[in-house]
């Protein structure tokens, strides 16, 4: 069929493709430049012996990942050496990982051209046979997980921990036969349910999960335990430093007990070491604390929920500077979720009892939305957007005190929601799409592309791509006034 048969759409296929591939190749040109991560390793050429099937394993322990080989360590793009046979080298990676992993790993082996030079991308899925180990040092000595942009050797919680993730079984599902379950006070819990009028009995308990039968005895599980706040590591830290550093204590406290009232109290330890203001609402004085209590109880909430029980040698810690407070909980983000999709609202349970128990007493509305609320709720009082960053198998909210403008090229006081977005480039991710930033601001599709169009004119960021590939990024610099 000729092009007069079919009209305008057949003369306007060779663009089509070429801006489709422009997308792409500026997709895995940002993952380039975002450099080495959680997700993401280079690697200037094939290196000897197992330090490819140690990331392989890393990345099917955890998150999946791309391992590029023709980029180096400082992210420079070197390309694939000339004289090698890159279907033999294809080969070669492939046998590799086939006779030194187990189980079995069938990563997407392929090349890509760019600025005129070949690399080779290592694409590894997240298995389900976990844990994935080098064969010849076996499950106890070979297992690696993927922290921050490094392989790790797995302890032995962290091979349980993955032995779990296989079955679908969170730690705070375990029964714990160790303990007595009519040795426990179950009050801090029952009274919690009584606030809400809401019957709290063995049946309750067990539809929760708090506890199990085990031929006819019942047995608490680990998630009980931790609510009651039976276990040592089950404590939040609290501290007032003087200035911006760590160097001066000016107050300490250390609460534990039941999971309810350490999070009452380290509140309340946040609050008095804040400032608080007064605004007058028609003929009303309304008292507010310099951060919202809001984006307060939800960071606290949130590092309860979401943090590491498995592993006993840590806590929660909270820390009040004279510019931040800082809520760090032990444990990464969950494998299968990456930071961007967590400010997007995605969520994903890593404490399957604890949430339930917190959700069945209101202290999660709903999921997904706590971030979300964090974050606008400090944006509508004028604050800078909070941080919620992953350092290696810890996370920390940054909740900040003080208003910071943004400082634009275009010295433009920007607003709030294009503080978040530009935030979101700077901080998060290098790309940014109309359905990414309603989730990000929380409001509808035209409202998101209007504000998106807005920046466009105003030199902060640029459109790239067409119709369904279309997303933005911020302007590069020397670009503006072309």
């Amino acid at each position: 069929m000729s092009c007069e048969a079919v009209g305008e759409d057949c003369r306007r296929l060779p663009k089509i493709a070429e801006e489709y591939v422009g997308v792409y190749m500026n997709s895995l040109l940002n993952l380039i430049y975002s450099g080495e991560g959680k997700n993401l390793e280079f690697k200037a050429e094939l290196p000897k012996g197992n330090s490819i099937a140690k990331t392989v394993v890393a990345f099917s322990n955890t998150g999946g990942g791309k391992i590029i080989i023709g980029v180096n360590d400082k992210g420079d793009i070197v390309g694939l050496k000339s004289d090698r046979n890159v279907f033999e080298l294809m080969d070669k990676v492939t046998s590799m990982i086939y006779d030194t992993c187990y189980p079995s790993i069938l990563p997407d082996i392929y090349t890509k051209t760019i600025n005129n030079l070949l690399v080779m991308v290592i694409e590894v899925y997240r298995g389900n046979l976990l844990p994935y180990y080098l064969k010849a040092k076996g499950k106890e000595s070979g297992v690696y997980i993927r922290v921050g942009a490094t392989n790790r050797l797995a302890n032995h919680e962290n091979v349980m921990d993955l032995e779990r993730q296989r079955l679908n079984i969170s730690f705070d599902q375990e029964i714990n036969k160790t303990i007595s379950f009519h040795s426990l006070d179950t009050t801090p819990i029952s009274n919690r349910f009584a606030l809400l009028d809401k019957n709290f009995s063995l049946a309750v308990m067990k539809k929760l999960k708090l506890i199990n039968d085990e031929n006819g005895k019942i047995v608490p599980t680990n998630g009980l335990l931790i609510i009651l706040g039976y276990f040592d590591h089950v404590r939040i830290k609290c501290s007032r430093f003087k200035g911006n550093t760590m160097d001066v204590f000016l107050d300490s406290k250390e609460y534990s007990g039941d999971v309810f009232s350490q999070l009452e109290n380290a509140e309340a330890f946040i609050k008095n070491h804040i400032s608080m203001g007064s605004k007058i609402k028609g003929l009303q004085r309304d008292d507010q604390f310099e951060i919202p209590t809001e984006a307060i109880r939800e960071s606290l909430v949130n590092a309860v929920v979401h943090r590491d029980y498995s592993n006993f040698g840590r806590d929660i810690k909270v820390a009040v500077f004279d510019d931040v407070v800082k809520i760090t909980s032990p444990g990464s983000f969950p494998s299968t979720i990456t930071q961007a999709e967590i400010l997007e609202g995605r969520s994903e349970i890593k404490n399957k009892v604890v949430a339930r128990v917190f959700k069945e007493l209101k202290y999660i509305e709903q999921w997904g939305s706590g971030i979300l609320r964090i974050r606008s709720s400090c944006i509508q009082r004028g604050l800078a957007v909070p941080e919620i960053i992953e350092k290696g198998d810890y996370v920390s909210v940054i909740l900040h005190r003080e208003h910071v403008k943004h400082k634009s090229t275009d010295k433009k006081v920007v607003d709030r929601y294009e503080e978040m977005i530009i935030h979101y480039l700077e901080n998060t991710e290098n790309t940014i799409t109309t359905q990414i930033a309603q989730n990000l601001l929380g409001l509808g599709e035209r409202r998101s592309r209007s504000i998106l169009n807005e920046m466009v004119k105003d030199n902060l960021i640029e459109r790239v791509g067409s119709t369904s590939n279309t997303y933005y990024r911020l302007m590069v610099s020397g670009e503006k006034d072309h």
